[in-house]
């Protein structure tokens, strides 16, 4: 292990001494050290983080104060003191509440991490399995070819709407019934879908369909958090971050055979009303309520109900928020542009990621002029090229859940906040590999006299990336925000989703005037500018976090204190 790692100092902080032979891929997780604190080393920074974790977990992830001041333009952050706990405040019945979801059976989180990950495959799933029938829906609704693409750009653009509302109101009133109202909708809005007999119709009933299907993607990941300790958490992250890739590549497979059978390609809209409703009745009876705020806000509730005299004073911290309008506006709006527009990590992250994720959907229209237009395949068979993505990504979540083991470690030598530069070693491997892929699938996808197995094995190696990028950088961003986390999901996922939307327009016109090689070329050139970005951000990211105003920066001043502690024993 490096010695970032093993002796924390301010000045390896930076952690660019680290050998590459000491990769580390650690779970895409929030931090939550409740379980995994090391004894107190008898220093006032003990307790001062020991209070800023319970503000942090206080807040859900997203803290609904202004920005902590901070020390001044490059300084190290300070910890202002925070208030001792009122003991009229609802909390847990010691550190074994078993009414703290931490603390359920492994058996129940497992079961409640299976239901997350079986909803988020079938609302990805819808994104991308209407594309396959692009050629049917232009044909029937006598439309053109540019405006069947907006099948999949419109439901993408109801991606960049929802996540102002469902993360939110998931802080507000708890995880399940967003859910539950969220899904419900999603799941009626493929009536409209099947049963439109013009374009208009299929449009706005794909935007709401869209608009309520991007509630498991944003509040999924909040559930696992909320259920497994940061030390446990690499298997169930490594399962989810897989299923976010794995319903963009069975939609284009399911939807293939749909077209090309002698069904109409409405069926491909009553699959997904099929697979919507089993998911959302398989949510219902299983998903209990996870949001740690909301089941404390319901115990004061209930505790002032049984003995309203003694526990007149009792009350939730949930109950004391800036739940007015105005401010879940300023979180939900201005807060994740102010962030992406003022923190450099944000705004560069974003723009890869936006990129990455672009690409994944512009293969939904690239695939089709590679293997049916250039070798002839059937619809059918043509999705069955997206296989190689699904294996690519679940080897990408595979390595990442292997090496996270390493993670209690880092958790004990940092006192809870190991630097998140240590997230960035998938991004370093994977951002190469995936130019490497786009360049093979580009230039042997082109001629025809090339076997199709050799284009097809580039879409395993892309899928790796893929993963790969995207469980780094997202952690990053946890790591490196977390109070602020969500509003930092919240700018990426918006952008992200935005960006993709708008790729399947112009891919298809791209590919056929450009070809396939120089396409990918183009497009390969363009990851290429962003290879150095995770190197850059490991040797330069601790110092563009101490002059941020968002980012608490908690391992500079654990280092800044075990280094005066270290200078204090030296002394005679």
């Amino acid at each position: 292990m490096s010695q970032s790692v093993d002796q924390p100092t301010a000045e390896n902080m930076r952690v660019q001494n680290a050998p590459w032979s000491s990769f580390t891929f650690i779970d895409p997780s929030l931090q939550d050290t409740s379980k995994s604190r090391p004894p107190s080393l008898g220093s006032p920074l003990d307790e001062k983080l020991a209070r800023e974790e319970e503000d942090i977990e206080r807040y859900g992830g997203d803290d609904p104060r202004e920005p902590r001041p901070k020390s001044p333009l490059g300084g190290i952050p300070s910890l202002p003191p925070s208030p001792e706990r009122d003991p009229n405040m609802a909390n847990w019945d010691g550190p074994d509440d078993p009414h703290n979801p931490q603390n359920w059976s492994i058996r129940r989180k497992w079961m409640i991490t299976a239901v997350c990950i079986i909803m988020t495959v079938n609302v990805t799933f819808a994104s991308s399995a209407p594309s396959s029938a692009a050629p049917r829906i232009m044909e029937e609704l006598h439309t053109s070819k540019e405006v069947s693409y907006l099948v999949t750009t419109i439901f993408l653009i109801g991606y960049v709407f929802g996540p102002m509302f469902w993360g939110p109101g998931s802080e507000l009133v708890g995880r399940r019934p967003i859910f539950i109202i969220t899904l419900t909708l999603y799941t009626l809005f493929h009536l409209g879908q099947g049963l439109a007999k013009n374009m208009q119709t299929l449009l706005v009933t794909r935007f709401f369909a869209g608009f309520f299907a991007v509630a498991p993607l944003t509040n999924s990941s909040g559930v696992v958090a909320d259920i497994w300790s940061a030390a446990g958490r690499g298997p169930a992250m490594s399962m989810f971050t897989a299923s976010v890739f794995l319903g963009p590549v069975l939609g284009p497979m399911v939807a293939g055979f749909i077209v090309q059978s002698h069904a109409t390609w409405r069926w491909v809209f009553w699959v997904m009303m099929i697979f919507a409703g089993v998911c959302t009745a398989i949510m219902i009876p299983t998903l209990p309520e996870t949001y740690a705020p909301v089941i404390l806000l319901k115990k004061a509730k209930r505790l002032r109900k049984q003995d309203p005299v003694k526990t007149k004073d009792l009350y939730a911290e949930h109950e004391k928020q800036d739940w007015s309008i105005w401010g879940i506006i300023k979180r939900t709006l201005f807060r994740p542009f102010e962030m992406l527009f003022k923190e450099p990590i944000l705004f560069l992250v974003t723009v890869y990621l936006s990129i990455v994720y672009g690409l994944l959907y512009a293969l939904f229209q690239a695939f089709p002029i590679i293997f049916i237009k250039i070798r002839h395949f059937t619809t059918g068979h043509d999705g069955l090229i997206f296989i190689g993505i699904g294996i690519g990504t679940t080897i990408g979540a595979f390595v990442n859940y292997v090496f996270s083991r390493h993670y209690p470690q880092l958790i004990k030598r940092w006192k809870g906040f190991p630097p998140s530069e240590e997230r960035l070693y998938g991004a370093m491997l994977g951002s190469p590999f995936l130019v490497i892929g786009i360049f093979w699938l580009g230039w042997t996808g082109q001629y025809a006299a090339v076997p199709w197995y050799v284009p097809g094995l580039s879409t395993i190696v892309i899928g790796a990336a893929i993963a790969l990028i995207f469980v780094s950088f997202l952690s990053f961003l946890v790591d490196t925000y977390l109070q602020y986390s969500a509003s930092a999901f919240a700018a990426n996922t918006m952008v992200r989703s935005a960006v993709a939307a708008a790729f399947p327009l112009f891919t298809t016109q791209m590919f056929m005037n450009l070809g396939v090689n120089w396409a990918c070329t183009l497009v390969g050139l363009l990851g290429l500018l962003f290879v150095p970005a995770p190197f850059l951000f490991y040797k330069y990211g601790s110092w563009i976090r101490g002059r941020s105003s968002f980012a608490p920066c908690f391992d500079l001043v654990i280092a800044k204190e075990l280094e005066e502690e270290e200078e204090m024993g030296a002394k005679p």
